[in-house]
C-alpha cells in the first residue's frame, strides 16, 4: 500500500509539503515517509486525514489506486 505516495499528493494539492505536514502535526522528521514500508496506528491516520480536510477512507482509497498504477 502506498500511503506516503497518496497522503503526499493529497497534501501537495493542499500546498502543503510532507515536511509542513509532519511539523504541523508534530511528528518527528520523516515519520510520514515510512508509511511506504510500515501501515500506521489509525489515530496517526486519522490525524493527518483531519488536518488535510479527508477522511481516512479517502486516503486509503487513494493509496489503492495508487498501487494500481
Amino acid at each position: 500500500m502506498k500511503l506516503y505516495d497518496a497522503v503526499k499528493d493529497i497534501s501537495s494539492k493542499k500546498g502543503m509539503s510532507i515536511y509542513k505536514l509532519e511539523r504541523a502535526l508534530r511528528y518527528s522528521n520523516g515519520s510520514i515517509s515510512k508509511w511506504n514500508r510500515q501501515v500506521p496506528n489509525a489515530i496517526r491516520l486519522q490525524e493527518v486525514a483531519d488536518y488535510l480536510g479527508v477522511t481516512s477512507s479517502y486516503i486509503l482509497n487513494e493509496a489503492r489506486k495508487e498501487e494500481q498504477k
